[in-house]
C-alpha cells in the first residue's frame, strides 16, 4: 500500500473515532462521512469491519451501551 493509501485510511480511521464520540452507529457514521468527507460508504464500512476486528471488546461495549441507550429513550 502506497503512503498516500495509508494516509487516507489513516484519515477515515480518525473520521471514524469523531462519530464514535458523537454516539453514532456505523450506517449513520457511513452517511455521515460520505455526505460531509465525500468518503465513499464502502471505504468507511471497511476500515470500521477492520477497528471492530482489532477492538473487538470496545465495539461490544459500545454497541451495547448505543442500544441500553436507545432502549432508555423508548421508554421515556
Amino acid at each position: 500500500m502506497g503512503e498516500s493509501s495509508a494516509s487516507y485510511i489513516h484519515m477515515v480511521h480518525h473520521l471514524i473515532e469523531e462519530c464514535l464520540i458523537f454516539n453514532m452507529s456505523k450506517e449513520e457514521c457511513m452517511e455521515a462521512l460520505s455526505k460531509h468527507a465525500n468518503i465513499e460508504p464502502v471505504i468507511t464500512s471497511t476500515v470500521w469491519n477492520e477497528l471492530q476486528k482489532e477492538n473487538k471488546e470496545f465495539f461490544e461495549a459500545y454497541t451495547s451501551g448505543r442500544d441500553q441507550r436507545a432502549a432508555e429513550i423508548e421508554k421515556k
